[in-house]
């Protein structure tokens, strides 16, 4: 059976590159229109918006500053009239050793990007969602937010921890608002933002932590967002779906 999302207006954050351009694609291929975010590569965001077509659109905003956050809901709901979904897929991934005079500042650039932005835009989705019938909200945390991370990537494991935390109450308190939310928690993915994480560690030993014999990919996670999209998984709400090749299942 082949999923249509034709008539279903999605905002993917994050989606002029990697995994959030892989699931634009997936979603667009469905027939829905896209409102691709983007914060700086404006070529790729637009180019995905003419090959996705459907009226798909593009929107910058830089989700560490809060302001930008709300502006940029608004921008869509303006355009675009409603949404029935939101993918909360922008996020930065920050290698901050302990002693690292940067710590600080780059706790609070994660925590902000990773978690604050996502807050806000579930806050206005749902407002949004309420007076409309309802909708998905699907969130991209880690397997870091199970298993910890790395010391140097503390603040990036505590960040998507709490994003699985705020899924799972935001699925327990707005269901009977016909507002379903959904976590997926990858691991290593092959991506332009993992790139220096996977030349320090090596390609090689990443692969021995998988039970497969290559690294996931974002073509490999699209599929199961286009699904929770669809609706045909809403008693699955409050779920957090594991996408790293069995390097952790809990």
């Amino acid at each position: 059976m082949k999923i249509d999302l034709h008539n279903k207006n999605i905002l993917v954050t994050g989606a002029s590159s990697g995994i959030g351009k892989g699931i634009a694609e997936a979603l667009g291929n469905s027939g829905a229109k896209i409102a691709i975010h983007y914060n700086s590569n404006q070529q790729n965001a637009s180019e995905l918006a003419r090959q996705i077509g459907n009226g798909s659109e593009v929107f910058q905003a830089d989700l560490s500053d809060s302001n930008n956050c709300e502006k940029l809901f608004n921008e869509v709901v303006s355009r675009f009239n409603r949404l029935d979904a939101i993918i909360n897929n922008a996020g930065t991934l920050i290698m901050s050793p302990m002693e690292s005079k940067n710590w600080v500042n780059d706790w609070d650039l994660t925590m902000a990007i990773n978690l604050r932005a996502v807050g806000i835009l579930c806050r206005m989705a749902i407002q949004h969602f309420q007076a409309n019938g309802g909708g998905r909200i699907i969130n991209i945390a880690s397997r870091a937010a199970f298993r910890g991370d790395t010391p140097e990537f503390l603040a990036y494991a505590a960040s998507k921890a709490g994003v699985v935390a705020l899924s799972k109450s935001i699925a327990r308190g707005f269901g009977k608002d016909n507002i379903t939310c959904f976590t997926l928690a990858p691991g290593w993915v092959k991506t332009d933002m993992t790139k220096e994480s996977i030349v320090k560690y090596g390609e090689n030993y990443i692969l021995d932590g998988i039970a497969l014999s290559r690294l996931t990919e974002p073509k490999d996670i699209a599929p199961i967002v286009t699904l929770l999209a669809s609706g045909l998984a809403d008693h699955a709400t409050g779920t957090t779906i594991d996408i790293n090749a069995a390097s952790y299942v809990h």
